[in-house]
């Protein structure tokens, strides 16, 4: 399923994240600290509590090195860094392609 994101112009990688943080599936250089993805999922957790919504679509963080978009995949994490944020249509549409949406 992630394989067709290196095609989508700009990313970077992109990153299967179970529930405990270990890596199901990638593709690109993923970072070897992926603690990002338990961090947002404590995030959300407090978002959600604090707007009462039991469900999210994602999440985009424009870090230091690049924007990183979150998406919930049933139980797991997918990650998606790309290389700015004016590329974020192009890779949300790639997402939903690829989830099927």
């Amino acid at each position: 399923m992630i394989e067709a994101f290196l095609d989508v112009r700009g990313v970077r990688y992109a990153a299967l994240v179970d529930e405990a943080g270990a890596l199901v599936a990638h593709v690109g250089d993923v970072p070897a600290e992926l603690d990002v993805a338990a961090s947002a999922r404590a995030l959300l957790g407090s978002l959600q509590n604090a707007v009462g919504e039991p469900e999210w679509n994602d999440l985009l963080l424009d870090l230091g090195s690049g924007p990183l978009l979150l998406t919930p995949l049933g139980r797991q994490l997918l990650m998606t860094a790309f290389d700015d944020v004016a590329n974020l249509g192009r890779v949300r549409f790639a997402v939903k392609r690829a989830l099927g949406l």
